[in-house]
């Protein structure tokens, strides 16, 4: 058995520092979005990637891939948003077993208001506080982790 490849100091500060951003930053933006708009950051990001995709729908299971949900936790979340008038689902016409998620008119206004706060949540905590330099960095290291985590 081979020794684990330990994180040097400052590693393991970055590192922590990354873990401890991110789930604070999350936390906020979960915060922020539910007290303003009722909505949850999985929620909301279920509403952009639908808002993104042709004629605003997608199948649950690419969804669920673009959304970082399992797809129970996806169907979960979208009977909530269903419950709210957000989102709908229906059968794929041409696939018995597939179900489309759409989003609706007024899942469309709900992610206009709600993107117009996130937004300056996500200037003041995270891109106005980055040098630009550094914001690009974490672009690319960021697209590179991505990679990985795609090609397994």
């Amino acid at each position: 058995m081979t020794e684990p490849r330990w994180l040097g100091a400052a590693q393991q500060r970055d590192w922590r520092a990354f873990v401890d951003g991110s789930v604070r930053l999350t936390e906020i933006m979960d915060r922020d979005l539910k007290a303003k708009h009722g909505l949850s950051v999985s929620e909301y990001e279920i509403l952009v990637r639908l808002s993104e995709a042709p004629e605003h729908r997608l199948r649950m299971a690419e969804l669920a891939e673009h959304a970082s949900q399992s797809r129970s936790r996806l169907s979960h979340t979208c009977s909530r948003l269903e419950s709210k008038g957000l989102v709908r689902r229906d059968n794929c016409p041409n696939d018995k077993r597939g179900v489309y998620a759409f989003l609706t008119d007024e899942g469309f206004e709900a992610l206009d208001r709600a993107a117009r706060d996130h937004v300056e949540t996500v200037r003041d905590y995270f891109v106005d506080v980055i040098d630009p330099a550094d914001l690009e960095a974490i672009g690319r290291a960021f697209t590179a982790v991505l990679k990985r985590i795609d090609n397994g």
